[in-house]
């Protein structure tokens, strides 16, 4: 056996089902063993597309998953993917054949560029390349997680795998992480906090929602107990959806009740959430006198965006049930906190965005986008992934469309870069077919990385594409508009969306007013065997409030 054949038949092993990518010399062999081991392989038209592909698809599906490209231009390509899910900690290997001659023209540091994006490299040698990728699958997956980027030198992939007997003796390994409930005198004091505290919220973050079942029913049972509000950050949306203690998302994209209840609190708890600049709006979201803890895994991100007043490092569910068991030894009774029937129902009836007043911006055959966004939240099915891109537009879906559970929300934000959710909802609606995927796309983003549209054709997946249009890049309009700045470098001709879609083999309509969505119930009754893509027109006469508030932050 090769040492390429032994690489992709241990990612199977190690349990990688599916592999994302654009086939090339380099990872010929290797994309083929897996294949023959029984993974699925997922051809993209770019290698960047390749890259987001994978990571939404291990983000919807909670498994480890792995992008194949060809040496040199191949890891370029990908490499704004890469961090994205990098920064995200997603749990992905990346095949990365390598040219270890500087020489070659296929020749790039492939160690220096994961070590600057703060991934972990691993190159594979034939006398124990079993070994090096199961420690390889381990360390992409378990605890806090780290994207791999596993070089295989050209000349070692043909060699004999020496420890390929190994193979035989591979169990499928469970994905979870080891019990690691914190230290019992950090425990104590979180739990004297939660015994004082008489208005707790608890903010749920990525971290919390890699275990979402878990977590939820372990947060939710400690927060009963003492009557704490629930509320996440915007990476782990829908965790606790249909709790009626859920505020939704605290920070930029909060409801004014949400960002209300959360600057009362006198005990904020961050459950695998850093607190950052977005999830706390530059901290005016912590109230005065508010006692701070943090829960994570990983003990860099304890205290990283701010200070505060007790870190705790360990897995947010064993840290949780640890939090409920003290409290159960030390007999303290359920407490009901701030939690009452009058609280309870201004959270049923305000707790929602489309329940906040607004007018209507109309003309010029534009759509307003929150209106475009309530009427795609009635028009489409309650078991949906939402797939959100990064631009002006990118609150609109995330306030307004309701997602099932955190698995049916995709933010492709770690990175802050535009183009990458038409690729991130390709590998969310493989992971999950069950369910129909809505990407949200400015249309900077959608024209980005429109060749994924030929993917998205080819896979006949059940996907709707809505492209928040307002034919500019908004951020920068809002932000240099008002300071009397010349804007003819954001600012574009209108462009058919529509058409471009339907040359790549897909549905495409043009939406500029709501009767116009009547075209989505129209493909719901049918076969949806191409994917929807919606040219929604959008109005864009006022910014973003909260790209408003990201740059004051720089």
């Amino acid at each position: 056996m090769t040492v390429a054949e032994a690489v992709g038949r241990c990612l199977v092993a190690h349990g990688v089902d599916h592999v994302f990518g654009v086939v090339g010399s380099g990872n010929f062999h290797v994309t083929n063993a897996m294949i023959a081991a029984g993974a699925r392989f997922v051809a993209a038209a770019h290698e960047g597309g390749a890259a987001s592909m994978a990571d939404g698809y291990a983000r919807v599906s909670r498994r480890l998953a792995a992008l194949s490209v060809h040496q040199g231009p191949g890891v370029t390509n990908a490499l704004t993917g890469i961090v994205e899910a990098a920064k995200s900690r997603t749990p992905m290997v990346v095949l990365a054949p390598e040219a270890t001659s500087a020489r070659s023209n296929f020749h790039v540091d492939l160690p220096a560029v994961a070590a600057a994006i703060g991934a972990g490299y691993r190159r594979v040698t034939a006398a124990s390349v079993v070994a090096e990728v199961g420690e390889a699958c381990r360390g992409a997956r378990a605890g806090a997680g780290q994207l791999i980027v596993l070089g295989m030198p050209l000349d070692v992939q043909a060699e004999p795998a020496g420890d390929a007997a190994a193979l035989a003796r591979i169990a499928e390994e469970a994905g979870g992480d080891a019990d690691r409930g914190g230290d019992p005198a950090a425990i104590a004091r979180l739990v004297d906090a939660l015994a004082a505290a008489r208005r707790p919220v608890f903010i749920a973050g990525r971290g919390a929602s890699r275990h979402p079942a878990a977590a939820r029913a372990q947060l939710t049972a400690l927060a009963d107990r003492v009557g704490a509000l629930l509320a996440v950050s915007a990476a782990a949306k829908g965790l606790f959806a249909g709790d009626p203690w859920y505020l939704d998302v605290s920070g930029g994209f909060a409801t004014p009740i949400a960002a209300e209840l959360v600057a009362q609190a006198d005990l904020i708890v961050a459950w695998g959430s850093t607190l950052n600049m977005w999830t706390t709006r530059h901290g005016a979201l912590i109230g005065r006198g508010a006692v701070v803890a943090q829960v994570d895994l990983n003990a860099a991100a304890l205290g990283v965006h701010r200070a505060v007043d007790l870190a705790i490092c360990g897995d947010v569910c064993a840290v949780a049930q640890a939090c409920t068991d003290e409290l159960a030894r030390r007999a303290l009774p359920a407490r009901a906190g701030w939690r009452g029937p009058a609280l309870r129902a201004r959270i049923a009836a305000q707790g929602r965005w489309r329940a906040v007043a607004f007018a209507d911006e109309v003309g010029d055959g534009r759509i307003d986008p929150r209106r475009l966004s309530i009427a795609l939240d009635d028009a489409l099915p309650a078991e949906r992934t939402v797939v959100i891109d990064s631009g002006n537009f990118m609150g609109y879906p995330a306030m307004f469309l309701e997602v099932p559970d955190s698995a049916g929300f995709c933010f492709t934000q770690a990175f802050q870069s535009v183009g990458l959710g038409l690729a991130s909802a390709l590998g969310a609606a493989v992971a999950r077919p069950d369910r129909l995927t809505v990407a949200a796309l400015g249309d900077g983003g959608f024209l980005m990385s429109a060749s994924e549209l030929a993917t998205a054709a080819r896979l006949a997946l059940p996907l709707v594409v809505v492209v928040y249009n307002d034919a500019a890049y908004g951020a920068e309009v809002h932000h240099f508009g008002p300071h009397g700045h010349p804007l003819g470098t954001v600012t574009f001709a209108d462009t058919d969306l529509a058409a471009i879609a339907r040359g790549f083999g897909c549905a495409g309509a043009t939406v500029r007013a709501p009767g116009d969505l009547a075209v989505v119930a129209d493909w719901l009754a049918g076969p949806r065997d191409r994917p929807l893509v919606i040219d929604a027109k959008v109005t864009s006469a006022r910014p973003s409030w909260w790209l408003e508030e990201a740059f004051r932050g720089h």
